[in-house]
């Protein structure tokens, strides 16, 4: 009988080539890299929070392969496109706990139902943890922004071009148009 050791936050730190992954189910699961349109969108969310945290001189923006220390029977770590996040400094370590606000932009692979069930695990995991708003961005959608909200997680505000998206109570007086994501 074999006995299979779970993956800690410690072996993220060791993944090879420095790559971006999660622990989900007690193994390390890596993430492919992403295209220029995600990858830009992503971005500019992060930036669009910078902008807000140097504002206020709250919060901490995040951008693109952060890790988040979490503490999920399924999951241990999270690494959104762009976050938000209001906890201790952990310096040169992964965040501690879930952000406020997080931003999973969909890649060319994020299609079809496994996609769907993968990324809506996701979302309620990030719930689990303690995130209040999740962005789930869909670059080729009519409804580009899906905003999940922990108080309701199965009714999401929907922002098409041409609106303004928020993501209330997670970061409060911030909003972005959702043409932004596209220049």
């Amino acid at each position: 009988m074999s006995t299979k050791t779970e993956a800690t936050i410690k072996d993220l730190y060791h993944v090879p080539e420095n790559g971006k992954a999660e622990i989900i189910h007690g193994e390390v699961v890596s993430m492919s890299p992403t295209g220029k349109n995600p990858n830009r969108a992503g971005f500019k969310i992060s930036l669009r929070l910078y902008d807000h945290e140097l504002k206020t001189g709250s919060g901490i923006a995040v951008s693109d392969n952060a890790g988040f220390s979490v503490n999920l029977p399924n999951r241990k770590s999270f690494s959104p496109d762009a976050a938000f996040y209001v906890g201790k400094d952990t310096g040169m370590k992964f965040f501690e706990g879930a952000p406020v606000f997080a931003a999973e932009v969909r890649s060319e692979n994020d299609y079809g139902s496994r996609a769907e069930r993968e990324i809506k695990e996701k979302i309620a995991d990030h719930f689990a943890a303690g995130t209040l708003v999740v962005w789930d961005v869909d670059l080729l959608g009519e409804d580009v922004i899906h905003a999940y909200g922990a108080d309701n997680p199965d009714q999401p505000i929907i922002y098409r071009r041409g609106e303004i998206a928020a993501a209330e109570p997670a970061v409060p007086g911030w909003t972005m148009t959702v043409d932004d994501l596209f220049q």
